[in-house]
């Protein structure tokens, strides 16, 4: 007969779960994903190594975990900047002003999200958000330009180079504490919607 757990064993369990998550969450703010080791995790949470192996089979998988949660909650601001009222191009400034805002509370953690070296699993889950964000953007410069206010454009395309652009603002050498807000009128001119200067890339 197998083993069944007893409510109160799994609430045990579920409550270590969530404290090595707590505490994952904890050092990849502090260290990054290159201190977020089991051994670490463990230590922090404080508990044995071998019980966070009941709950995770590796650094890898612990991580995705916490970046599904991280991803899940950032994309969520996301798309409630994305409902704000205003025009198409100032609500994607906003939508990545709001990005770079939170990114900047935690620096180390947005470093480890959007651009630390990390293992195949989380990688993977790093190319899932950058796609979810891109299709948020995507949609609000189409919008743009079906209604005029934006000029001709590849809206795929213009939102993946804001992506890309906004990244490297936010963990390159040039990040400051006033990245967010240099960032509203960059975009702003890449949309085309303020001082373009040059002829937008047309559709395909």
């Amino acid at each position: 007969m197998p083993y069944r757990r007893t409510p109160r064993v799994q609430a045990r369990l579920d409550a270590q779960r969530a404290a090595v998550l707590e505490a994952a969450t904890e050092l990849l703010a502090d260290r990054g994903y290159a201190g977020c080791s089991v051994a670490a995790v463990a230590e922090r949470a404080g508990i044995a190594t071998g019980s966070v192996y009941r709950h995770f089979a590796g650094k890898a998988e612990l991580v995705v975990e916490l970046f599904r949660g991280v991803v899940g909650r950032e994309v969520e601001a996301v798309r409630e900047a994305a409902m704000l009222p205003g025009e198409p191009a100032e609500r994607v400034a906003t939508i990545f002003e709001t990005f770079a805002r939170r990114a900047l509370k935690a620096p180390r953690r947005a470093y480890a999200l959007l651009a630390e070296p990390v293992d195949a699993p989380v990688e993977a889950e790093r190319v899932v958000f950058r796609r979810v964000f891109r299709e948020v953007v995507t949609e609000h410069i189409a919008e743009g330009v079906r209604s005029g206010q934006l000029p001709p454009q590849d809206a795929a395309f213009t939102a993946a180079a804001l992506v890309g652009a906004a990244t490297e603002m936010l963990v390159g050498p040039l990040t400051t504490n006033d990245t967010a807000g240099e960032l509203r009128p960059f975009i702003l001119r890449a949309l085309g919607g303020i001082n373009a200067g040059v002829e937008p890339r047309q559709p395909k």
